[in-house]
C-alpha cells in the first residue's frame, strides 16, 4: 500500500515518522550486508572442499577415488544451493518474548511456543528476548548462532501462524522488502498491541499500519481498546477459517480486508502446503497494488507457487497500459462482448490471407490485416483430371465446419477433411471399385496426394489461416467489420469508439480480457513435441559425472513455472467488486478446480452492473459452497473524514451501512473553492498540505484530468502524487486532495462510487476542491457532499 500510517507507537520515539522508518531500513540493511558476507565465506569453503577433495583424487587408491568423488558430489551440491539462493532470500523478522523453556533446536532457536511466566510485567511492559530473521535458506553465524531461519523449519512457524487472538511469543512480525542485496522497505504487523515492548532498552518501533494499530492499542480509554480488540478478533476468525472452497471477505474501506486474505493465505499455505502445490495466483486490480501484495506473501514465490498478477497482467506476453472511456469500457466489458467475440473469431477466416504458410493473415503483432479476401476457388490435380471447388461450394463446406463447437482453429482438421471429401466425390473415384478394402486404400493415397501438392497447402493456409487473439481484435478496429459482427449487439455510436479504441498502439484492461477470451474461442494448434535437449551429464564421465551443473536460480524457476501453469489450486482476488463479466471469466478460467479467497466491497464497485458482474462471478466461482465474512471496523480514516465519506455512500447505495472509525483526530475535512484557476488552487492546497503532514499527498481527479493535474504538481517533489480516481482503489495518503467531486461523480454510472473510494483515502487530513460544477455553499461544500 502507498504512504501508510508512518509512526513509531509502541514506547516513544520522538523521531519523525520517515526517519524512523528510514532507521529501521538501516538496521535490517545492516543484518543482510552480515548475512551476505557469511554466505560469502560459505562459499568460499564449498569452493575450498571441492579444490581440496579433486586433490585426494592424485592418491591413486579406490578408496581415495571413492571418497574424492563423494566430497566433491557434497561440496559442490552445497556450492550449487548456495549461489541459486544467494539473491532476495531474505523476506521476514519476528519479535519474541522469553519462551516457557530454554531448549534450542538445530537451527540455533529456541523451541518454546509460549511465553514464559512473568514475560509480561504488571504495567503491560515487557522486553523482547529474541529476534528471527526468515528467509529461503538457514544461515548460521561462525558461532553457530542463527542469522537467517529456513522458512521451513519449526522456529519459523510462528511468523505464519501467529495471530493477534494467538500471538505466542510473537510481539511484532516484519515483512522485509529487497531486491538483490538492498532492502527496500519493511512493514510491521502488531501481535500484542497493548504491549510496550523493549529491546536493547529502547522502545520496539513499528512501522506501517501496525503503528497505528499499536497507537489505538495503547489509547487510555477503555472503549478504544475494546474496539482494536474486535479488530483482532474479526480478521483472526477470517485468517483461521476453515479452507472452504470459496472464503469471500466484504469490508469497506480501511478495515485491512486484503491484508487479511493475504495473510489468512499464508496460514493456509503453511498449515497444507502439499494441497496447493498447484500454485496461488493472487489478482490485484492495478500493477500499483502488486508490491504491496509481495510484501505480505514474501516467501510464497518459491518453486513458483505464487503468481502475484494485476488484472492488466494476466495474459503472457500483453501489458494493459491504457484506459478506457466509461463507454468503451462498459462496452468491452459486459457478457454482451463474448457474443461479438465469438462472431469475430468466425468472421475473421472470411478476411483471406496473403501471408505465408503458416502465418496469421491477421497481421501477428496485432497490426491492420492482411486484406484481399479467401480465395474463392480452389483447384488440384488427381487421378491425372484437374478437380476444382467454386466459391458457393467453399462457402458451403466452411459453413459445415464451423456448426461444430470446437475452437476455430482446432476446426481446421475438420476443414481440411471436407475439402477432401468434396474433392474425392468430384474425382469419381469411389465408383472405380467395388471392393471395400481396395476402395479405401485407394482413397487413403487419393488424401495423400492432394495433401502434399503445394497448391492444396497453400490454398487452405490462405482459406482457413491460424488465427490469433491479437489478430482478431487487430480484424475488429475496422469500424464497418465491427459494425457487421456486433449487429444487434452493440449500438452504432459503441461500435464506432470500440473499433476506435483497439486502433490504438497498447491494451487496456479490458482488452486483457479480451484477449484471454479470444485464446480460448481459437484455441491454440496443437504443436509438435520438441526433441527433448541432451544433458549435459549424459556425456560426462569420471569426475566430471559427480560434478553439478548450473541449475537455474529460484527466480527463473519461479518464472519459469509460473508462465507454464494456467490453472491454480488457490486464487486470491483482491478488491473483487471492480471485476467486469468478461474479467470474471478470465480468471475463472485459472480456477476450475480451485478453492478462493475472493475479497470486495460492493459500495467501492466501479463497474456499472453490478448484478450481470455478480452472475458472471457466480459463473467463475461455481457451485463451491460459500463461507462468508464481514470486516465492520475502519482504523484507516480518521471520524472526521469517515463521516463525510458515508454521506457519498448514502447516495451511491443508499441503505448501506459504512464501517465504523476507531479514532478521531479533531480535524475537520478542509473545503477549497477554486479562485483564479483549477490548477492554481489544486497546487496551493498540495503545497499546503506538504507542510502538515510528514508523509505524502495524494491528488485524485476524474480520470480525464490525470495528465493535467501532473503538470500541476510539477516541481512540488516526489511526496506528492497526482492520480485518476480509478487509480486510487486500494492506496493510502496521509493528506489527499479531491478536485471536483461532481466530476468524478459524472465521469460513469459508478461515478459515486467511485468518488466514495476517492474520500476514504486519507489517514489524516482531507481537501476537498469545488470548482462551479459543484455548486458550493457560502462554506466551499460542495452540493454532493452537503447534509
Amino acid at each position: 500500500m502507498a504512504a501508510q500510517v508512518q509512526q513509531s507507537a509502541v514506547g516513544s520515539v520522538h523521531d519523525a515518522p520517515d526517519s524512523v522508518r528510514d532507521r529501521e531500513i538501516s538496521v535490517e540493511q545492516e543484518h543482510l550486508d552480515r548475512v551476505y558476507r557469511r554466505l560469502e565465506e560459505k562459499i568460499h569453503e564449498a569452493e575450498f572442499l571441492m579444490h581440496d577433495a579433486a586433490k585426494r583424487g592424485q592418491v591413486g587408491t579406490p578408496g581415495a577415488l571413492a571418497e574424492r568423488d563423494a566430497q566433491v558430489f557434497r561440496a559442490g551440491v552445497h556450492l550449487n544451493r548456495l549461489n541459486n539462493e544467494f539473491e532476495d532470500f531474505l523476506f521476514g523478522r519476528i519479535d519474541l518474548l522469553p519462551g516457557k523453556d530454554g531448549r534450542k533446536g538445530p537451527d540455533g532457536a529456541y523451541t518454546a511456543v509460549e511465553p514464559a511466566e512473568g514475560a509480561v510485567r504488571d504495567d503491560n511492559t515487557a522486553d523482547i528476548a529474541e529476534t528471527l530473521h526468515i528467509g529461503r535458506i538457514g544461515v548460521l553465524d561462525a558461532d553457530y548462532s542463527p542469522l537467517v531461519i529456513d522458512w521451513r523449519a519449526p522456529a519459523a512457524a510462528p511468523f505464519y501462524r501467529a495471530t493477534p487472538v494467538d500471538p505466542g511469543r510473537v510481539v511484532r512480525r516484519r515483512v522485509i522488502r529487497s531486491k538483490g542485496r538492498r532492502v527496500l522497505g519493511v512493514e510491521d504487523d502488531l501481535m500484542r498491541p497493548e504491549l510496550t515492548a523493549f529491546r536493547d532498552g529502547r522502545a520496539l518501533p513499528v512501522i506501517g499500519d501496525g503503528a497505528l494499530m499499536a497507537a489505538l492499542g495503547q489509547a487510555r480509554s477503555h472503549t478504544m481498546r475494546d474496539i482494536v480488540s474486535s479488530i483482532q478478533a474479526e480478521q483472526d476468525l477470517v485468517i483461521r477459517a476453515p479452507a472452504a472452497s470459496v472464503t469471500y471477505v466484504e469490508g469497506g474501506p480501511g478495515t485491512g480486508k486484503t491484508a487479511v486474505a493475504l495473510h489468512r493465505a499464508a496460514y493456509l499455505l503453511y498449515q497444507d502446503r502439499r494441497r496447493y502445490a498447484g500454485g496461488i495466483l493472487i489478482v490485484s486490480p492495478t500493477p500499483l497494488l502488486v508490491a504491496y501484495t509481495e510484501g505480505v506473501l514474501p516467501s510464497l514465490g518459491e518453486e513458483g507457487q505464487v503468481a502475484i498478477r494485476a488484472i492488466g497482467s494476466l495474459v503472457d506476453g500483453a501489458e494493459a497500459g491504457l484506459y478506457d472511456s466509461p463507454a468503451v469500457a462498459r462496452a468491452k466489458g459486459s457478457y454482451r462482448m463474448l457474443k461479438v467475440l465469438r462472431k469475430a473469431a468466425r468472421g475473421a477466416l472470411e478476411l483471406g490471407a496473403a501471408a505465408p504458410a503458416g502465418q496469421l493473415a491477421l497481421g501477428e503483432d496485432g497490426g491492420q490485416p492482411v486484406l484481399g479476401g479467401p480465395p474463392s476457388r480452389l483447384r488440384v490435380v488427381a487421378f491425372g483430371r484437374r478437380l476444382e471447388l467454386e466459391a458457393n461450394e467453399l462457402e458451403r463446406i466452411r459453413r459445415t465446419a464451423l456448426g461444430g463447437t470446437a475452437p476455430v482453429n482446432l476446426l481446421r482438421p475438420r476443414a481440411r477433411r471436407l475439402l477432401l471429401d468434396a474433392l474425392w466425390a468430384k474425382s469419381g473415384g469411389a465408383s472405380r471399385h467395388t471392393d471395400p478394402e481396395l476402395a479405401a486404400e485407394l482413397r487413403s493415397s487419393f488424401d495423400e496426394d492432394v495433401m502434399s501438392e503445394d497448391a492444396f497447402i497453400g490454398f487452405l493456409d490462405a482459406w482457413w489461416p491460424e488465427l490469433t487473439p491479437r489478430g482478431v481484435l487487430a480484424a475488429m478496429s475496422d469500424e464497418k467489420r465491427l459494425g457487421r459482427w456486433a449487429r444487434r449487439i452493440l449500438n452504432p455510436g459503441e461500435v464506432r469508439k470500440v473499433a476506435r479504441s483497439l486502433r490504438r498502439d497498447g491494451h487496456s484492461v479490458h482488452d486483457i480480457a479480451m484477449l484471454d477470451e479470444l485464446q480460448a474461442v481459437l484455441g491454440a494448434p496443437a504443436r509438435p513435441r520438441k526433441k527433448r535437449e541432451l544433458d549435459p551429464l549424459d556425456q560426462l564421465t569420471g569426475l566430471e559425472e559427480l560434478m553439478p551443473v548450473r541449475e537455474e536460480s529460484q527466480r527463473e524457476r519461479a518464472e519459469r513455472l509460473a508462465q507454464e501453469r494456467t490453472e491454480y489450486a488457490h486464487v486470491i482476488v483482491d478488491e473483487a467488486q471492480d471485476l467486469t463479466p468478461m474479467q470474471w471469466r478470465m480468471v475463472g478460467r485459472r480456477g476450475r478446480h480451485a478453492t478462493w479467497t475472493v475479497v470486495g466491497d460492493p459500495a467501492q464497485s466501479s463497474w456499472s452492473d453490478p448484478d450481470e458482474a455478480a452472475e458472471a462471478r457466480d459463473e467463475a466461482l461455481g457451485t463451491r459452497p460459500r463461507r462468508r465474512f464481514q470486516l465492520t471496523v475502519n482504523y484507516r480514516n480518521p471520524a472526521e473524514i469517515a463521516d463525510l465519506a458515508a454521506k457519498v455512500l448514502a447516495l451511491a447505495m443508499p441503505g448501506s451501512e459504512a464501517p465504523s472509525a476507531v479514532r478521531s483526530t479533531g480535524v475537520q475535512p478542509r473545503f477549497a473553492v477554486v479562485s483564479g484557476s483549477l490548477e492554481a488552487t489544486a497546487r496551493a492546497e498540495a503545497e499546503r498540505l506538504l507542510g502538515l503532514v510528514d508523509g505524502t499527498v495524494g491528488v485524485v481527479v476524474a480520470m480525464n484530468r490525470r495528465e493535467e493535474a501532473r503538470r500541476w504538481l510539477a516541481g512540488l517533489g516526489d511526496r506528492v502524487v497526482a492520480l485518476g480516481s480509478l487509480e486510487a482503489k486500494g492506496l493510502e495518503y496521509d493528506a489527499t486532495v479531491v478536485v471536483s467531486p461532481a466530476e468524478i461523480a459524472d465521469e460513469s454510472p459508478a461515478g459515486l462510487r467511485v468518488l466514495y473510494v476517492a474520500l476514504t483515502r486519507a489517514t489524516q487530513q482531507l481537501t476537498v476542491v469545488s470548482g462551479e460544477r459543484d455548486e458550493p455553499d457560502a462554506a466551499g461544500v460542495p452540493d454532493l457532499l452537503r447534509d
